[in-house]
């Protein structure tokens, strides 16, 4: 993994680039205003808190979570900063605030996303006498909740009716980013008897409703993340057995799943760019970026494939369900997290997170690439 200054040096150049082509500066003149972000724990900058996250990871507001960068817990699910932090950040705007934290300053924007969020509603898990890992008020439909109080303080309800009102929301400027959702729509309904293609099902379909939602209010640019290579993170191999392997030494069975969940929300994805030839809609790769990093772990700076780097029982993966990252007594933290693509065993350390966060950018995993993204948001903003 590079350095942060190697990080730093890859954006500038990117920028610099996009400048001598697209005549700005994002030093001078970010290219959004605002990001408005959902998703579940990748994408949460605060909304959960000891005692309300998925319950394997509960401990988010204890130490050593954010030792890396904050130096301190922010209740992010990683060491230090995650995905959006980094986009942020290249797009020269400071971190996004969680929407629960009532004193930030939202003048950029607010996060949505809640740690144990599901595309589908907490109702249907409830109706089929699930409750296994739901956090309430974490649902994709009370983050919309959410993003709809926000545009009513504004006074703004579409951009047809009330147009200046949803400008000073920044609908038209503002980059809208759907962190993945869905891992915990599947891990839910873990010993039930709902099948995974019925969840992938109301999962795309709850997905591209949310999508919907947003485009017809006037919604212009939006980035959408696809699962992770789930079965290459350290909790994976605890649930699945030492013979159900893929080429790459992850679980073969729940690859398969993450990627047929993700080749059915691109083909929806397809559909609803015809629909809304006005707006940009990218898919961003998750899962391509996480197989980089575990195929050309070095390339990147990572000597760990799949043992967390916190967590408890040391062995090959350092990962214990009933002890896991921030326990008060049982788990312990690695010496360099840079070195390790896993953070708590479910999570992903800042480095990784960086690796991802980069490829989206420079065009290597982002569906238009962003590049593209970025150009149409200039020449439409020209045409106001």
């Amino acid at each position: 993994m590079a350095s942060t200054s190697s990080f730093s040096l890859i954006m500038a150049s990117m920028y610099i680039l996009l400048s001598s082509t697209l005549a700005f500066s994002t030093a001078q003149t970010p290219p959004f205003k605002k990001i408005y972000v959902f998703g579940d724990s990748y994408t949460d900058t605060g909304n959960t808190e000891t005692s309300t996250g998925p319950a394997a990871f509960n401990h988010v507001s204890n130490p050593p979570y954010g030792i890396t960068f904050f130096h301190h817990p922010t209740n992010r699910y990683s060491d230090g900063r995650i995905v959006i932090d980094f986009v942020a950040e290249a797009l020269s705007l400071p971190f996004i605030p969680p929407y629960r934290d009532l004193k930030a300053d939202r003048s950029h924007g607010v996060n949505f996303a809640v740690a144990g969020g599901t595309a589908i509603r907490r109702g249907f898990f409830l109706k089929n006498n699930i409750t296994f890992n739901l956090v309430r008020q974490s649902a994709l439909q009370t983050q919309l909740v959410w993003y709809k109080k926000i545009m009513e303080s504004e006074g703004c309800k579409d951009m047809k009716t009330t147009p200046k009102e949803c400008d000073r929301f920044g609908l038209r400027d503002a980059l809208v980013w759907v962190g993945e959702l869905g891992s915990n729509d599947y891990t839910s309904i873990l010993g039930s008897s709902i099948s995974t293609e019925t969840i992938r099902r109301l999962s795309i379909k709850s997905l591209i409703s949310f999508l919907q939602v947003l485009l017809n209010k006037g919604t212009k640019y939006i980035v959408i993340q696809g699962l992770p290579a789930t079965g290459c993170t350290t909790f994976s191999f605890t649930l699945a057995s030492p013979q159900d392997r893929d080429k790459n030494g992850c679980v073969s069975t729940m690859n398969k799943l993450a990627r047929a969940h993700n080749s059915a929300l691109k083909t929806q994805l397809k559909t609803l760019r015809k629909k809304y030839p006005q707006s940009v809609i990218v898919y961003a790769d998750f899962y391509k970026s996480h197989v980089k990093m575990i195929k050309n772990p070095r390339k990147y700076g990572f000597e760990q494939r799949f043992k967390a780097c916190c967590g408890y029982g040391g062995g090959e993966y350092n990962f214990d369900v009933f002890n896991t990252c921030g326990s008060p007594s049982s788990s312990s933290y690695c010496n360099s997290p840079r070195k390790y693509i896993n953070w708590d065993g479910a999570h992903y350390t800042e480095a990784a997170y960086k690796v991802v966060a980069d490829l989206c950018l420079n065009g290597t995993a982002c569906d238009p690439t962003f590049d593209y993204l970025l150009r149409k948001k200039l020449n439409w903003s020209n045409m106001q």
